[in-house]
């Protein structure tokens, strides 16, 4: 356009410089002409206008172009900022937890030996991170009876526990392994046992006295999940050291070392193999081995060696749970004692109803224990109700009747209520 322009006024300025000459040549009238040359002005003057104004425009286009690219650039900031920050605080990271207080009013034949009180029984958090998608960590904290004191005075002190806090990597899409402090893979509860998740205030108690549950401990395992439904899990880590004498000699409980300073003389095993290719069946069986459960040589306590089966079906608003296991011991000392052998067994079927404010369950509950100690040997029906208003809440209320196996421990008989609530998130 700027050449064109030049070009025209050229022309127009020759052609204003040789008009005088050639009208005077010519004898043309040089007003006539005056006037071509200011309307030809008047047409230069308004060009000029448009150029100017488009000018302008273009500078405002400029302007706002550069402000849309730092918009833009600040833009794609603050998204990398949020990202970052994403990554950062979130990343992976998940809370949670759960906890239970209970009320037990029961009644036995010895009046002494009544109980009647109120216990915040656990306080549980959970933090788990994933690093990426392979590699994970998992812990669990527990504060156990509310609070810890010393108990020198002879009353009943908490515990602050870790439960769990291991590394776990996928190898691949089927296989894991982790290493750590992990709960052993045994049983129902021992993996599983938050207060909306089983029946009845009180965990039963073969899988309190049988199976020590919770039962943690610290080594290495790996295991297979496959499409057809079938599982492996396989672990060696820390055992038990069992007492041999006092009144919790050759207790299972009692030998539990929670990993902390855990004498490390002798390592356990534990193979789990489970299926669960039927909807709503799971049926599993655990070996635990472990070559001298006491840790101590010449004791009296050797090799122990625990069996346990357990199958859940569900179908419906049914269910049923049962579960049986075993402890064998070698020694002089415990097949002295007469408790060489310790076992525990339940079945429990039960009922639950979706109602439109909440679910009802129903259940009963028949345990039979063998245990170590002569209090640990006796049989319990068991009957109660849940509710849970809302998924992660449960409201639970018991009636226990325990028959102790020996005449001795008759005044340990009981029979009463349990209430409690419960919550998981």
């Amino acid at each position: 356009m700027s050449r064109l322009f030049i070009c025209w006024f050229t022309a127009v300025f020759c052609v204003a410089w040789a008009a005088p000459a050639a009208a005077i040549e010519s004898g043309i009238d040089l007003a006539e002409v005056w006037r071509v040359v200011q309307a030809q002005q008047a047409q230069i003057d308004a060009l000029t206008e448009a150029l100017e104004a488009t000018k302008t425009e273009l500078e405002a286009t400029k302007s706002k172009t550069a402000i849309t690219q730092e918009q833009l650039i600040a833009t794609a900031d603050y998204v990398e900022e949020v990202q970052a920050a994403a990554q950062s605080s979130a990343g992976g990271v998940s809370i949670g937890g759960y906890g239970e207080l209970h009320y037990n009013n029961l009644n036995a034949e010895d009046a002494s030996l009544d109980l009647n009180e109120f216990d915040f029984h656990r306080f549980v958090t959970f933090f788990d991170y994933e690093f990426n998608d392979r590699w994970r960590f998992f812990s669990e904290v527990e504060i156990e009876h509310s609070l810890v004191k010393d108990t020198d005075d002879g009353s009943n002190g908490g515990e602050v526990e870790i439960e769990q806090a291991y590394i776990e990597a996928d190898l691949n899409a089927t296989h894991y392994a982790r290493t750590g402090l992990f709960l052993l893979p045994v049983g129902i509860l021992n993996e599983t046992h938050e207060p909306p998740t089983f029946y009845g205030v009180e965990r039963n108690d073969v899988e309190n006295v049988i199976i020590p549950s919770t039962w943690w401990e610290a080594g290495i395992a790996a295991g297979g999940r496959y499409r057809n439904g079938l599982s492996w899990d396989f672990a060696v880590h820390s055992g038990l050291e069992m007492p041999t004498s006092g009144s919790s000699a050759y207790r299972v409980r009692s030998g539990r070392q929670k990993v902390s300073h855990a004498t490390g003389n002798d390592l356990a095993y534990s193979l789990r193999l489970k299926y669960t290719g039927v909807p709503g069946l799971e049926l599993a069986g655990t070996l635990h081995r472990q070559t001298d459960a006491s840790q101590v040589d010449s004791d009296g306590l050797d090799a122990g060696t625990l069996v346990e089966l357990h199958g859940i079906f569900n179908r419906g608003p049914f269910s049923l749970r049962t579960l049986w296991a075993q402890w064998n011991f070698d020694g002089p000392g415990i097949e002295l004692a007469g408790v060489d052998e310790q076992s525990g067994w339940y079945v429990e079927p039960s009922w639950r109803v979706d109602t439109d404010h909440g679910d009802w369950g129903f259940y009963t509950r028949f345990e039979d224990l063998k245990g170590a100690r002569t209090r640990d040997r006796f049989d319990q029906w068991e009957f109660g109700i849940n509710y849970w208003p809302t998924d992660g809440v449960v409201f639970k209320f018991d009636y226990r009747d325990r028959k102790h196996d020996l005449a001795s421990d008759a005044g340990r008989d009981f029979h009463g209520i349990d209430l409690g609530v419960g919550y998981q998130f």
